[in-house]
């Protein structure tokens, strides 16, 4: 191993090191001591890490991997109404929910999502607790397996390590600070990583543009491409040629604000924060920071492409090579001189802490289903304190080893798999969330049909109807949300309306 390899490597190591302390921390602290610490951290969050740390296990891997890399081979079309349907997707959920569910789940006395959804409607079988973990299960374990996917991807890259090695290293490494410290432990670290992750973003700007040959290159090279800077064409890598990407197509990319409504990691962050009237800084600065942070991932992509131009890293001619665009600009980095090699290895530990900042708040979420939603509540299960940690930090210990043994393959692509995971969560709890947050009339009956319906359709679209092509192959967040919502409507009107309490329960917390 060479010494710039060195520096990069004992960079990383000394971030999950940290990351490690952390967890040990809070445990000592006694933080994670129950579950209602362990998942919510006593409803105690400062605004600025409730802010960061929702943008930070929002972002994930293909903030600096699925992103760039797109924009690398295709340009700036879908990637860039992806990025501005995400940004409005961001100021919305914090504008209009954030506020609502943080009081609305106090008043209920609900600690996880799916524990809301039924204490809201007055699910006392648990029914919707029940659908609403399964969904959590269903789409969070191939979400956190894209992390791990992205930390194989990382280490095998940059030191030539085997794949399944490494993504096996970094799994440990996140279970064991999650394991530990529980939620707070899960948001402090997400606050550090969202600030690495601003670092190594501005770290590979200044040094692409340098060595692609100035600012002036990177668009000359970025404009030679046909559509590639072109937000209604695209460029199409197989063909060379200018895309297309119509009204239609930017409809359908900009669907992706939708998910946030549903996402059940970033939600909990709403439901901890310390006071629901600090939501107002929480959402000022995560606006601005998923703004500018997307901006300069999609532009990151646009200098990978040039520095491939002028030869200073290799071709990236397929989606899973693109997505190692950064990494091979930090790789390029490192070879020159100590002082860089260091900075690369900030470089590197900003995609780690990209993967970790959300693997570990959808173990938390996931972990929270199992143990409260479905052995607890839906089950019945009277377990101890003690008995109901164990089975929290188990639960996450499970999902890992599952999550990992579905990212073996490393070939998987980041975007792909998460773009899938977002549509099931937006289309199942995001027109549920908002029915439960605005609608009086809305109830237990129609919220079920909603979720079943959204989660269900996801899976229908995507691989019965999209494959038809033409105007069926449009994202299936789409049609899925807008089916939940209409679903959910209907059958609320056409059931018996909620009752009193749930009416009553509704206004105290909408006059607040």
């Amino acid at each position: 191993m060479t010494g710039s390899s060195i520096c990069v490597l004992l960079a990383i190591i000394c971030y999950l090191v940290l990351t490690i302390y952390i967890g040990v921390y809070y445990s000592r602290k006694g933080s994670a001591g129950d579950t209602e610490n362990f998942y919510l951290g006593g409803r105690a969050l400062h605004p600025v890490v409730t802010a960061m740390s929702a943008e930070a296990s929002d972002m994930s891997s293909y903030l600096l991997m699925g992103l760039p890399g797109l924009a690398y081979l295709c340009g700036v079309a879908e990637v860039g109404w992806t990025v501005i349907g995400l940004a409005v997707g961001t100021y919305l959920n914090f504008l209009l929910v954030a506020r609502r569910l943080r009081v609305y789940s106090e008043e209920l006395g609900a600690s996880t999502v799916p524990d809301f959804f039924s204490r809201r409607y007055e699910d006392r079988r648990h029914i919707l607790s029940l659908i609403a973990a399964l969904v959590i299960l269903i789409f969070f374990i191939p979400y956190t397996a894209s992390g791990f996917k992205a930390v194989g991807t990382l280490f095998n890259s940059l030191f030539g390590w085997d794949y399944h090695a490494s993504m096996i290293v970094g799994a440990v490494v996140i279970i064991g600070y999650t394991v530990l410290g529980g939620f707070l432990a899960v948001s402090t670290t997400d606050l550090i990583q969202s600030i690495v992750m601003t670092a190594a973003l501005i770290f590979i700007v200044i040094f692409g543009i340098n060595q692609a040959g100035g600012i002036g290159v990177v668009m000359d090279n970025a404009a030679s491409l046909p559509g590639y800077l072109d937000l209604t064409r695209g460029y199409d890598p197989a063909t060379g040629a200018a895309g297309s990407f119509g009204f239609l197509s930017i409809v359908s990319t900009l669907a992706w604000g939708l998910g946030y409504f549903g996402m059940p990691h970033i939600l909990l962050r709403f439901m901890a924060i310390r006071d629901p009237e600090e939501i107002k800084v929480s959402r000022r600065i995560a606006a601005v920071w998923v703004v500018v942070s997307m901006a300069v991932a999609v532009f990151i992509g646009i200098i990978g492409n040039s520095l491939s131009v002028v030869g200073k890293i290799p071709v990236l001619s397929t989606s899973a090579d693109s997505e190692t665009v950064i990494i091979k600009t930090a790789e390029l980095m490192s070879r020159f001189g100590i002082g860089f090699s260091i900075i690369a290895g900030i470089v590197m530990a900003g995609i780690l802490a990209a993967t970790m900042s959300t693997a570990d708040s959808q173990l938390l979420a996931a972990s929270s289903s199992m143990s409260e939603d479905l052995l607890k509540d839906f089950l019945g299960i009277k377990m101890k304190k003690e008995t109901s940690m164990v089975i929290a930090r188990a639960t996450v210990c499970v999902i890992a080893i599952i999550a990992v043994f579905l990212a073996w393959n490393p070939d998987s692509s980041v975007f792909r798999v998460i773009s899938f995971a977002w549509a099931g969560f937006g289309a199942a709890f995001g027109p549920v969330m908002l029915i439960a947050m605005f609608w009086k009339r809305g109830n237990r009956a129609g919220a079920t049909a909603g979720m079943i319906v959204g989660g269900a359709m996801v899976f229908f679209w995507k691989f019965l109807i999209a494959p038809l092509g033409g105007a069926f192959a449009i994202y299936e967040l789409l049609p899925a949300f807008a089916a939940a919502l209409i679903v959910n409507v209907i059958v609320s009107l056409i059931t018996p309306e909620p009752s009193d309490s749930m009416k009553a329960t509704f206004e105290k917390v909408n006059a607040s």
